[in-house]
């Protein structure tokens, strides 16, 4: 796959010390958001993109766990692999980290416990992937803006001004969520940060170098779009009664590698039943034949 554009990125590290006794064994990205693990939803938000390329960044003592579950990724027409992060030293180090991996690509890097779904998102991140320069970031509307990395716009032109991490007065509610587009200079702005007073290396810094350059966009996240940031007890449990929800009222999965690839045509009928069959007494194994049933059926209908 070395003539792709860009690659994709899923931080997964970290201690999840907010969710302990949890994840005194257990990675935080491998719990269940209702029926499948959290890691699922920011692996297929990539699929999505079309990115088949892909890093998981863990913790050492998770490593196993994660290709336990995930494989090299060819059952679902794509390549994983893994890199370990000993220490939870900065999201932005996740590019220092993976710049073998990157090579001279860009790359599109989001967080293992970061869930999105929306109207047209699909389309929209398949947009966002094909931008050779600069960097794109999407903001939402938070209650809490201090918890997080704040976009400030100018009032009269709504341009982005600043990007501030965590400041505690806002002057915006508008957060940067965990899913970061960048071209492949990422890697040389990240070679120069130093650390922060938090002792890591800030997202927020690289951010600021592509707005420095005028080189960055920022996209609204608005009605019809959730974003969901799983790293507490209250908001696992509203992330996976969200996805309840909206299975079960629309009878269809959020967040199926097999589906994705499927849909965006990884792989083909045949490797869908395949991989269907080997958990067809799991009601997640059923869903999957159903899509291969109902494809024929339609088929059938029309002749």
């Amino acid at each position: 796959m070395s003539d792709v554009l860009r690659k994709g990125i899923i931080l997964a590290g970290g201690a999840g010390t907010r969710l302990y006794p949890l994840t005194k064994a257990l990675s935080k990205q491998l719990m269940p958001i209702y029926d499948k693990p959290m890691i699922y939803y920011p692996l297929t938000t990539l699929m999505n993109c079309g990115i088949r390329d892909i890093l998981i960044i863990c913790n050492p003592h998770h490593l196993n766990d994660f290709k336990d579950l995930l494989g090299n990724g060819m059952q679902w027409g794509i390549e994983i692999q893994y890199k370990s992060q000993p220490s939870p030293d900065g999201i932005a180090e996740a590019f220092l980290l993976g710049k073998d991996f990157l090579e001279d690509k860009n790359v599109a890097l989001i967080l293992g416990d970061n869930l999105f779904y929306g109207n047209n998102f699909e389309n929209n991140l398949k947009t966002v992937n094909q931008e050779k320069k600069g960097a794109t970031l999407f903001a939402y509307p938070v209650s809490d803006p201090s918890r997080y990395g704040i976009v400030n716009f100018d009032k009269d032109t709504n341009k982005v001004i600043d990007i501030v991490e965590k400041p505690p007065n806002p002057k915006s509610n508008y957060a940067v969520t965990g899913l970061y587009f960048y071209d492949n200079n990422v890697i040389d702005y990240a070679e120069t940060l130093t650390p922060s007073t938090r002792n890591e290396l800030e997202i927020t810094d690289i951010n600021k170098i592509y707005l420095s350059e005028n080189n960055l966009k920022v996209q609204i996240l608005g009605t019809g779009m959730a974003w969901l940031d799983t790293g507490t007890f209250d908001s696992l449990q509203e992330a996976g009664a969200f996805i309840r929800t909206l299975e079960r009222r629309q009878g269809l999965k959020i967040g199926s590698p097999e589906e994705t690839a499927w849909r965006n045509k990884f792989i083909n009928d045949d490797d869908l039943m395949a991989l269907a069959s080997e958990i067809s007494k799991s009601s997640y194994g059923s869903y999957l034949i159903n899509l291969i049933n109902s494809k024929f059926k339609k088929k059938d209908e029309l002749i």
